[in-house]
C-alpha cells in the first residue's frame, strides 16, 4: 500500500504541537507561581486605598474571614531560584514593602501569608542597621536560638486589635537568601531578632495569639 504523506504530516504537526504544549507547561509550572498567585499578586489595591497608593497597596489577610484563616494557618511553600527571577517576585516584594508601611496600618514586618501569597518570603524592618531600613528575606530559616529571652507585647496586621506579651530568643541565627540571590547566614540580636521569629512563625502557620503569655 502506498504510504499517504498528507496522514503522515498530520501527524507530526499533531506530535510537535503536543511536545511543545508540555513543554510550555512544565516550563511555566517549574517558574512557580500559580495563576491564582499571580492574581493576587496583581489585584487591584482595596477600593478606599486604591486612588491613594496607585494600586500598589495589598489587601492584608486576616484571621477574622475563615478563607484568609485558613491560609494563614498553612506552611508556606519555598521559593525556587526561578520563581526570583520573575516579575511577579519583584511586584510581590515591592507591594509587601509599601502594604506593610502603610500609614493607617503600619507594621515592622510582613510576611507573604499575610497578603495570600503561602510562600516563604519576609520583609523585616532593621532596626539593628543605620536608617533602620526594611529589607526582603528569602526561604528563612533559624538555625539556632539563644537560651536567653525577652517578653515583649507584639500585634500583627492579620490579628486586628488583639496585643499580647510573648517570650522570644533574644538572640537568633539565620539563614536566608538575599534579593541578589546570595545565600547568607547571621546572627541577629535584640527587637529586630523578635520581628524575624514573629515573621517566620507566619510562614509555619503560627501566630503571635498561639504564643501569648498574657
Amino acid at each position: 500500500m502506498k504510504r499517504n504523506n498528507n496522514t503522515l504530516y498530520t501527524a507530526l504537526f499533531v506530535i510537535t504541537i503536543a511536545v511543545i504544549t508540555l513543554f510550555t507547561l512544565v516550563y511555566t509550572s517549574s517558574r512557580g507561581f500559580t495563576d491564582e498567585e499571580r492574581t493576587i499578586i496583581h489585584a487591584a489595591s482595596p477600593a478606599a486605598r486604591a486612588q491613594e497608593y496607585d494600586g500598589k497597596l495589598m489587601r492584608v489577610w486576616k484571621i477574622t474571614q475563615l478563607d484568609d484563616s485558613l491560609l494563614l494557618r498553612q506552611t508556606a511553600e519555598p521559593l525556587t531560584k526561578e520563581m526570583l527571577e520573575t516579575e511577579e517576585f519583584r511586584t510581590l516584594v515591592d507591594r509587601m514593602l509599601i502594604t506593610v508601611k502603610d500609614s493607617l496600618d503600619e507594621g515592622v514586618g510582613i510576611a507573604a501569608p499575610q497578603v495570600g501569597i503561602s510562600r516563604r518570603v519576609v520583609l523585616v524592618q532593621r532596626f539593628d542597621k543605620d536608617g533602620e531600613p526594611f529589607e526582603a528575606f528569602i526561604n528563612p530559616e533559624i538555625l539556632s536560638q539563644s537560651d536567653s529571652t525577652v517578653f515583649g507585647m507584639e500585634g500583627c496586621l492579620s490579628v486586628p486589635e488583639i496585643f499580647g506579651k510573648v517570650e522570644r530568643a533574644s538572640s537568633i541565627r539565620l539563614k536566608y537568601r538575599t534579593m541578589q540571590f546570595k545565600d547568607t547566614t547571621e546572627t541577629v540580636q535584640g527587637f529586630t531578632a523578635v520581628i524575624f521569629q514573629h515573621e517566620i512563625d507566619h510562614l509555619n502557620g503560627i501566630l503571635f495569639i498561639d504564643r501569648m503569655v498574657e
